[in-house]
């Protein structure tokens, strides 16, 4: 079931990474923070459960 868990939300934060490049892309501001936030959610949820997950200092201090 760990594993499980770890692959969705690696596959969910690459998600959102993704959505984030796009509302980027289309200027969407509101789309950038609801994103922005949302991977800082999945990061804290993966740190709860001890799952190390690569990223940028700044993805770690969003607030959602």
């Amino acid at each position: 079931m760990t594993a499980m868990f770890d692959q969705e939300l690696r596959e969910q934060l690459a998600r959102a990474r993704r959505d984030l490049a796009v509302a980027r892309a289309e200027g969407d501001a509101d789309g950038v923070q609801a994103y922005e936030g949302r991977i800082a959610s999945l990061l804290r949820l993966a740190a709860q459960h001890g799952i190390d997950l690569p990223h940028s200092d700044d993805e770690e201090e969003r607030n959602d």
